[in-house]
């Protein structure tokens, strides 16, 4: 994945409450990535994509953090409903 770094200014006080610059990055990103699921500009599948996570890892993820996570685009709950289908052999639609 191709990566560019962007300047962040956080305050001191968050490398005193124990959390390393790395911490850091990495709830950033979480947040950025929340922030545009969260308004339907990126699918669960990109948002995991986006944090090197599977789709149902971010969901486990979006539950850990207390985020609702159904919040399906068209193409993802026809997907869903598609393998949910397939999983009842009565079903022929």
């Amino acid at each position: 994945m191709l990566e560019n770094t962007v300047n962040v200014r956080v305050s001191g006080d968050f490398l005193n409450l124990g959390l390393t610059q790395e911490e850091i990055q990495r709830r950033i990103s979480e947040w950025l990535v929340f922030s545009l699921f969260s308004e339907g500009k990126v699918s669960s599948g990109k948002a995991g994509k986006l944090l090197g996570l599977t789709r149902l890892e971010f969901i486990d993820l979006l539950k850990a953090r207390g985020i609702a996570f159904i919040n399906y685009s068209d193409d993802e709950l026809r997907e869903e409903l598609d393998a949910a289908r397939n999983l009842d052999p009565k079903s022929k639609k």
